[in-house]
């Protein structure tokens, strides 16, 4: 699979999507956002990092641009997509998923290592875990909290599209164990296909065995099967 790795500026998270990708032997290439989606493009990383230095909205400005449109056409033919936290933001504000991503609770940047529960693990982001794993992550934002309108929510629930929860080491969805305030402890979340998905924390920081463990590999081997 040919991964395209997009990059705005104030993107800073691109060179480790593609190391990480290469590790799991996946053919990535940083791609700049100007330029658009290589013919050959098999799935799409939109990375974290502070596109247009957050301003207006974190991702606001980025979800603007051409390519933008490109990657939700690719998203609709099913091309497997996936942001993380910058692009978290960016795939909500252009409509991959559901819901926001807004200041953290605690009106802070925050950079650290959480616990998510899998709460599915028939997606090919999860195919890896066990429904019910625990792993252990980074967090690298200050506008990571996730909220969604009440009716929204009971929606993605019902139709079972939360990947992810904040949870305790023993993966008990707690108060305690939600970072930043996110409603319902989400940590992720699938668009209309099982093949779209956001997520606020790291999982190319967790892939290399000697740089913050290796619970994050399962998240991307997504790109190759």
């Amino acid at each position: 699979m040919t991964v395209a790795v997009v990059q705005f500026g104030g993107s800073n998270c691109d060179r480790d999507a593609v190391r990480a990708l290469a590790h799991l032997g996946v053919d990535a290439e940083r791609v700049w956002h100007e330029d658009g989606l290589p013919a050959d493009t098999d799935g799409i990383v939109v990375p974290g990092g502070f596109s247009y230095g957050d301003y207006l909205r974190a991702g606001a400005m980025a979800a603007r641009q051409p390519i933008m449109a490109a990657v939700r056409e690719a998203a609709e033919s099913g091309t497997p997509v996936l942001g993380v936290c910058n692009g978290a933001q960016i795939g909500c504000e252009a409509g991959l998923t559901d819901g926001a991503f807004t200041t953290n609770r605690s009106a802070r940047f925050q950079c650290e290592h959480v616990h998510l529960r899998v709460e599915r693990a028939d997606t090919p982001w999860t195919a890896a875990y066990d429904e019910g794993d625990v792993i252990e992550v980074p967090i690298a934002h200050g506008e990571g909290r996730f909220e969604i309108r009440e009716d929204r929510l009971a929606t993605l629930e019902d139709e079972d599209r939360v990947l992810f929860r904040y949870c305790d080491t023993d993966g008990a969805v707690t108060e305690e164990a939600n970072p930043n305030g996110s409603t319902a402890n989400v940590a992720g979340v699938l668009g209309a296909r099982e093949t779209v998905a956001v997520l606020m924390p790291h999982p190319e920081r967790a892939t290399l065995p000697d740089v913050g463990g290796t619970d994050g590999q399962g998240v991307l081997r997504a790109f190759s099967r």
